[in-house]
This record gives C-alpha cells, structure tokens and sequence, in this order.
C-alpha cells in the first residue's frame, strides 16, 4: 500500500509539471530587466561602439532567462559532474592559450567570441554542489564531507587564481562558504573555516607592506601594489590609486540628479577621459556621475530587490537543492554589486569585477541570466507546491 502511494505522488509530481507564463515570479523578472536597461544607458556613454553589442547581450540573454525558466532545473542538475569537468577544461585552456590583457589571461576565443570561463565557473559550481549535497544529504554530517567539498572546490579555485583573477577567486569563496551555510553542514565548522579565511585575508592585506613588490608569498605584484594603493592612496596618487580618486571625483560631481546621459560637460570626467574600463569595472562611476546619487541609489536598490526577491524564493523552495541554488544566487548578486561598488567608492582595492547586469560582457551575463532563469524555474514549482 505505502509503495502504491509513492508511485501515486511520483506520477502526480511529474504531472504537475506544467508551466505558464503567469506562473513566472515578475517581481524578480522585473527588476532585473530594469538594471539591464540601466546598464545599456550606461555602457552607451562609457563606450558608444559597444551599445549594440549590449543591447543584443540583454535581449538575448533575456530569452535565454526565460527558456532556462521553463526546464525543470532538477534535469538541469542531472549534468553536474559534466559541469564540473567542462568548467575545469575551460579554466585550462584560459591558461594554455587564452586571450591576455592588461596583464591577465582570462578570455578564449570561441567561433570569433570572446568567453570568460571564470564568470561561468560561478553558476557551474553552485548547480555542481547543490546536487552533490543532494546526493549525498546524509553525509553532510560527518567530518569528512567539509573537506571533500573543499578538496573538489580547490582546482577551479586555483586556475582561476592563476589566470591571475583574485577578485573572482574571493567572489568563488564567499559563494562556496553560503552554499555550505545552506546545505546543513555542522554551523561551527563553517563558522570556524570562515573565521579562519577572514584572518588570513586581513594578514595578507596588511602583511602587503612588508614585502618588496613581487616577493609576497601570495600575491602577485600588481595586486600587492592596489592593496598597498588602497591603504596608501597618497603615495600612489599617479599610479595605482589614479582610478580610484577620479572614480571618486566623477562621482561626486554627480551630486544629486547627475550630469545627464552622454553629458558633454567640460567638467565631465568620463568625457574627459580619465576613467579607463568605464564599461566594466567601474561602470558604477558612469551611473554616480551622469544619473547622480538618485540613480546610483535606484542601482542599489534593485540590486537589492533582486537578491532579497531570490532568498525569498529559496525560503519556499521544495528542496535543498533548490534553497542551494536560489540562495546562492542572491548571495553572489549582491556580494558581487558590493565588491563592484566599492572599487567604485573606494571601500575596497581596486579589482576588476563586474556589476551584475549592467557592466559589458557576453560571459558575465549569459550566467547571471541563467542563474535568474533557474531561480525562477524554482520559484514556479515553489508556488505549485503550496497552492497544492
């Protein structure tokens, strides 16, 4: 009897299994779309050659969302070791023969398109661990599931290191420590390894004056130097610290209701020159000097939305799995807009990271779309569930 009601839920589970246009969550659709507007206004004044290239990226990667929303995500989890592996493979060849700028190697050339594997490594890794914990949920217990997470997590780690990429490497670590928060690992452990991380971290910061520049045991030369640029601004004010002052100045002089879009103002540091990687990195500068604190706050806020409308999601969700994958989204958008702002505002060292949705790049958002495109196919099922 109990096997025929098993059989019976299964059937009616994947009867269920039908999905409408007006099952789709719109208050997270919503914003995202808006920030992706704001990002194409924006990157059409950092750089005008690259507007059609972004607004073919957000229209694109919008269906891309939406066609992703209507697959069962748990088929999508059906793949993860393949993710696995295709993500390692892709780190590889970045550092075999991969596309170097600016002093890093990160970018391939695939069919004459450049791709980031760094920046798909991120939803790759949270589908990969979310069906792992599933898979082996009893296990999470035991000491020995923490290390093999870590052991498992540390090749695409350190190729991403390598490329050098310490930004995404940070961004791939604070995401890796939510997934294990969520999955049920024992608090103390995790809270443990964390605190552990925190202390290297600032040793490593604070420990970058007391090397000559490229004998730091960890960092590499330019990153020791933007550490130092950040703590020092005064001695590297026409160097390193450079970016960050006239990030400040150009944000600043926004003021309230900014310059206006495509300002031709001769005060206009941005057309003046003075900012590089406007459309990337620091394209949160763009957004404080032409749109001004209120849209630079309107960025803030639905970024905001975005992340608290994803941990929503995660709170209603059917399974581990899923509450896995939901909030780990909502923790990589909002740590990653942190990040990405304050190089902006100069809370943080210099690192080249973009703002989600917004910042240029095919590879950026192609990921975080997709990772938008299952949360959203998590919240359908979640809402099937309990109006069941």
């Amino acid at each position: 009897m109990r096997k025929y009601k098993l059989m019976t839920l299964e059937k009616t589970d994947k009867s269920a299994i039908s999905y409408k246009i007006r099952h789709l969550d719109f208050l997270l659709i919503l914003p995202v779309l808006v920030l992706s507007v704001i990002g194409i206004i924006a990157v059409s004044s950092a750089d005008a050659s690259g507007l059609r290239r972004q607004i073919a990226g957000v229209i694109g990667c919008t269906v891309l969302m939406l066609l992703v929303a209507f697959i069962d995500y748990q088929f999508i989890l059906r793949f993860w070791w393949l993710g696995y592996l295709v993500n390692l493979v892709l780190l590889v060849l970045v550092l075999l023969v991969g596309h170097e700028s600016h002093g890093a190697s990160r970018w391939l050339y695939i069919g004459g398109v450049s791709v980031q594997p760094s920046e798909l490594a991120k939803i790759l890794m949270i589908l990969f661990y979310a069906q792992l914990i599933m898979k082996y949920r009893e296990r999470i217990k035991t000491y020995i599931f923490l290390p093999l997470c870590i052991v498992l997590l540390l090749p695409p780690l350190i190729l991403v290191y390598q490329q050098p990429d310490l930004s995404t490497t940070v961004m791939l670590g604070i995401i890796f420590a939510i997934i294990m928060f969520t999955s049920g690992v024992d608090r103390r452990i995790v809270a443990a390894t964390s605190l552990l991380v925190i202390i290297l971290a600032i040793v490593t910061v604070y420990t970058a004056a007391a090397f000559e520049p490229g004998m730091h045991p960890i960092l590499d030369d330019y990153q020791q130097r933007r550490i130092l640029a950040w703590l020092h601004p005064e001695d590297y004010a026409t160097a390193e610290a450079l970016q960050t002052q006239n990030s400040l100045m150009a944000i600043g002089s926004g003021q309230l209701f900014g310059k206006g879009i495509n300002t031709n103002e001769i005060t206009s540091v941005l057309s003046g020159g003075y900012i590089s990687e406007s459309d990337t990195d620091l394209i949160f500068t763009v957004i404080g000097e032409e749109m001004g604190f209120l849209g630079a706050s309107v960025v803030v806020l639905l970024v905001l939305m975005i992340s608290i409308k994803c941990l929503m999601i995660a709170s209603r969700a059917r399974d581990q799995g899923s509450r896995i994958i939901a909030s780990s989204v909502a923790a990589w958008i909002g740590f990653q807009a942190f990040l990405n702002m304050g190089v902006a505002t100069g809370i943080m060292p210099n690192t080249g990271i973009p703002l989600p949705f917004v910042s240029s790049g095919l590879s950026a958002l192609i990921s975080v779309f997709i990772a938008v495109g299952i949360v959203l196919n998590i919240g359908m099922q979640g809402k099937r569930r309990y109006s069941a």
